[in-house]
């Protein structure tokens, strides 16, 4: 099972939220998760994972599913040196037993070989992936094949919604 994971903010709460699928080209999702946290630390940058982090961490304690995978709206390396991301945090943190993929929509400008850009349907805009504990042309390709004909593959865009479709 693959867990597509994302995160929305207000104030100093957050809501995770997860979407599972079970092969890589589904078109339908099979569960779905969120929960709320509270106590949310500032953002400070280039130390993202530290609020993001204890969401993720969270909203893997209710997942039933046996998860193979698991897909962050984020890094998982900033640099070739292997400065760890929000993804190389969470895999250190549930001690390497989920290989984990980074999907970003911007680039990381400290960024050089550590990452794949993958360019989805018509869109001239790419998207950036990094990956431990898996292949990085492995898990490039395994996103870029993902259900949806846009930039965004269907159950990010999923998992998008889902946790911003809260109250806070």
């Amino acid at each position: 099972m693959i867990l597509i994971t994302d995160v929305d903010y207000k104030e100093n709460k957050a809501n995770a939220a997860g979407i599972i699928i079970e092969n890589w080209l589904d078109e339908k999702h099979i569960a779905q998760y969120t929960i709320e946290h509270d106590k949310i630390k500032k953002y400070i940058p280039g130390e993202f994972f530290k609020r993001e982090l204890p969401c993720i961490i969270k909203l893997l304690s209710i997942i039933k599913e046996d998860i193979s995978c698991l897909v962050i709206d984020g890094y998982v390396w900033l640099d070739d040196f292997y400065k760890r991301g929000l993804g190389a945090v969470i895999y250190q943190e549930i001690n390497e037993k989920i290989p984990i993929i980074g999907v970003a929509k911007k680039s990381f400008y400290t960024l050089g070989e550590n990452h794949r850009k993958i360019y989805r349907g018509n869109s001239k805009q790419a998207l950036y992936i990094t990956s431990v504990g898996i292949d990085l042309d492995f898990a490039a390709k395994k996103i870029e094949n993902m259900h949806g004909k846009y930039r965004i593959p269907k159950h990010l865009k999923e998992a998008d919604r889902l946790c911003r479709d809260w109250i806070g």
